[in-house]
């Protein structure tokens, strides 16, 4: 599909250099937040208690996070959930106290507020659970980025598979890298977010390698630069389409899918721009 078409090559091979320093730089202070600042991990990582309760009218989130700020329990994070009556709630772990009697707190103060309040269902995540889904996490990037190298390294060569994975790797390191930087919560949907925005990636080179492959074939007398120029620019059509619709999906998702999925359409954002 193509909503335009250029007619002559651009020399992108001509700047190389000045788009790999500009990747390496980006790469490089990814790394450096993230080993300095660290990424914000959620309650789903590092074990703690969620709440699920549900008032007799629509919630008023920022009233119920102006309680839990009265109580002290730290960055709690309250959002909307299902229904306009019903808020979910997720509490980090406390030092001596259990998640049986920080609910019990949460929900006594929130009854002072409001009576209609009523707790659905209360969900305790230990350390070790936490531990086990960080070990998991890091597991699926790591299965994902193998079969990237196998299944491009079968259709192709094996230099267009190592080729595809330190790109989609340094999407990723972006992707953490802001994470680290803005101290935006990392959680289980965001992971979601990296693992598609990398089958995302994979897709696009294999349309570019299929051009390139293509391109060795017809034109026997052009040089390699030159065969390159004119796959990215004979492919250049399709990956704004494709880049440009699916970013409008991702954009009503950061706009109206609420706090839940907030950071996942910021994440899935972050990969479109920097992929």
């Amino acid at each position: 599909m193509e909503f335009f078409r250029i007619r002559k090559d651009i020399p992108f091979m001509r700047h190389a250099l000045v788009f790999n320093v500009i990747s390496l730089i980006t790469f490089v202070l990814a790394v450096v937040f993230l080993a300095t600042k660290g990424l914000h991990l959620g309650v789903e990582f590092t074990g703690g208690t969620v709440m699920e309760v549900n008032y007799g009218h629509a919630v008023d989130v920022d009233k119920i996070r102006a309680t839990l700020n009265r109580l002290n329990l730290g960055e709690a994070t309250v959002q909307s959930f299902g229904s306009s009556q019903t808020a979910l709630i997720r509490l980090p772990a406390k030092q001596g106290v259990t998640g049986a009697q920080l609910s019990e707190t949460v929900i006594k103060a929130l009854r002072q507020d409001d009576s209609s309040v009523e707790l659905r269902r209360v969900d305790f995540v230990g350390s070790q659970v936490g531990k086990e889904l960080v070990e998991n996490g890091a597991l699926a990037l790591l299965l994902v980025s193998i079969g990237i190298v196998v299944y491009l390294a079968l259709r192709f060569e094996w230099k267009f598979g190592v080729a595809a994975i330190i790109a989609n790797l340094h999407d990723v390191v972006i992707i953490l890298g802001f994470f680290a930087f803005f101290q935006w919560e990392f959680s289980l949907p965001v992971l979601a977010a990296i693992l598609a925005v990398l089958g995302y990636s994979v897709n696009e080179s294999v349309v570019v390698f299929d051009r390139i492959r293509e391109n060795f074939r017809k034109m026997r007398k052009a040089s390699t630069p030159e065969v390159i120029n004119n796959a990215i620019t004979r492919t250049m059509s399709r990956t704004i389409i494709t880049h440009g619709c699916t970013q409008l999906m991702v954009t009503s998702i950061l706009i109206f899918g609420g706090e839940t999925l907030h950071y996942f359409a910021l994440a899935l954002t972050i990969g479109i721009l920097f992929g």
